[in-house]
């Protein structure tokens, strides 16, 4: 089973959808993924890991929490 979540506003997207993975995690996930909008009219950052969802927090890094929107 899959799920997605999405955030866009003011506020850090990482965090929220990072949360919003982990809500999710357990109906069987077996790989994560984000992609994050960190400067407007750059190309996305995207990241993708098989696995528990802390394999993709441990390659993600604290200059993507200006990103405003994201989807996991």
């Amino acid at each position: 089973m899959c799920g997605i979540v999405g955030y866009t506003g003011p506020n850090p997207a990482l965090n929220r959808v990072i949360e919003g993975l982990r809500r999710l995690e357990y109906r069987g996930y077996d790989s994560a993924g984000v992609a994050l909008v960190t400067k407007p009219g750059e190309p996305l950052f995207i990241s993708k890991k098989a696995g528990k969802l802390a394999n993709l927090e441990s390659v993600l890094t604290s200059d993507l929490e200006s990103a405003k929107s994201g989807i996991g």
